[in-house]
């Protein structure tokens, strides 16, 4: 491998008030008092943990998700990042994430957020309507919601996320356009929106609500992209639509990026001279926290295959609405153009790929079809 793909951060804090009926993440209901200093401790113990994998990289985006990261101090991740900033070298122009529950910050916070370094929030909206948000099992109302976005933008929050759903139970196609105005009225930067999906190991998957039918689902996207590009918000993701700010951290995912990963239940992808490796991190807080620093807290290091490296790079690249340059494939994966090229070729010639002399990405028809232009990857 000719050169090192770029470096990002993820931290999980796996706390929430209450577990959502749709959430298939790691996330546990929070005690009545945060062990916030003894969890910092531990995340810099389990980051010490990881540090050869830096090998000399700079954090070009740290992404701090959960749960519900906005349920910590603002002095809590100052205190968390001074630390960090100890040992690793972040970059000048270094995109820190936070993902906040509107019903769970405060303007001190965010101006604590801010102090920090935290320089973009991801809200968690995903409905401005009363009975969706009470079916989606948020704690929030909307009222919270218009609260916590004034709060933020207030406070000197300039670039933020709105996390949104779609196809939602019993939503029709003038309540799913609804939410997208209340959002626009706010002028985010950069807006996730996304079709609810039943996952196994959530309530959903327990029991089922009624959702709307395939053709109000597709009605629902073409209406709401074609919203969204009209006020300027260009899909440059499979669920993510940006003003000239899309997500670095997200794209470093995209583009087959390497991550570090710390906090109770973090994923994390690593280049190393022995080959590619992805890995876990204990799931549950209390193990986590007992975990370090008398004993490593990673879990299930295991080597990327090359026969499976095809598909994980497409899987991640051909998310992007333009693809990426045909080089990110050899310098990523250490793998030969050519070899991909011959397993594009059917993609290609049923018109859902198209290659050029610097981009492989999916046509338009392909992008509509992306579960199946992946299988033909699959080994």
């Amino acid at each position: 491998m000719s050169s090192l793909p770029p470096l990002s951060l993820y931290i999980h804090v796996p706390w929430c008030v209450r577990k959502c009926p749709y959430c298939d993440f790691n996330s546990h209901t929070s005690p009545q008092s945060l062990p916030e200093k003894a969890y910092v401790a531990a995340l810099i113990a389990d980051l010490q943990a990881d540090l050869a994998w830096v090998q000399g990289r700079k954090i070009g985006s740290v992404f701090i998700g959960g749960g519900t990261p906005s349920l910590f101090s603002g002095q809590t991740y100052q205190d968390l990042f001074t630390q960090l900033r100890q040992h690793l070298d972040f970059s000048s122009d270094c995109e820190v994430t936070l993902e906040a529950n509107p019903a769970t910050v405060e303007h001190d916070n965010f101006e604590g957020y801010l102090a920090a370094g935290i320089n973009r929030l991801s809200l968690g909206v995903q409905s401005f309507n009363p009975t969706h948000l009470q079916t989606l099992g948020r704690i929030h109302s909307q009222q919270d919601a218009f609260n916590a976005i004034q709060l933020a933008k207030t406070a000197g929050f300039s670039n933020f996320n709105l996390d949104l759903m779609h196809g939602l139970p019993q939503q029709d196609l003038s309540q799913a356009l609804e939410d997208i105005d209340y959002a626009l009225c706010f002028h985010p930067t950069h807006l996730s929106w996304y079709q609810l999906t039943i996952e196994p190991n959530t309530a959903f998957y327990r029991q089922p609500p009624a959702l709307p039918d395939d053709d109000i689902l597709w009605a629902i996207q073409e209406a709401g992209q074609q919203k969204l590009a009209q006020a300027g918000f260009q899909q440059y993701e499979v669920s993510a639509y940006s003003q000239q700010r899309p997500s670095k951290h997200n794209l470093n995912y995209w583009q087959f990026g390497d991550y570090l990963a710390i906090g109770a239940g973090a994923h994390g992808k690593v280049t190393t001279p022995e080959g590619i490796f992805r890995y876990r991190k204990t799931r549950l807080p209390k193990d986590y926290l007992a975990a370090a620093p008398q004993q490593q807290a990673r879990l299930g290091l295991e080597k990327i295959v090359t026969e499976d490296l095809y598909f994980e790079f497409m899987m991640n690249a051909l998310r992007l609405k333009n693809g990426v340059p045909i080089d990110y494939f050899e310098q990523r994966t250490g793998l030969a153009w050519s070899d991909l090229l011959t397993q594009i070729q059917p993609a290609i010639n049923k018109q859902w790929l198209t290659l050029d002399t610097q981009h492989i990405k999916c046509t338009d028809l392909g992008f509509n079809y992306l579960n199946d232009v992946l299988s033909l990857f699959l080994k």
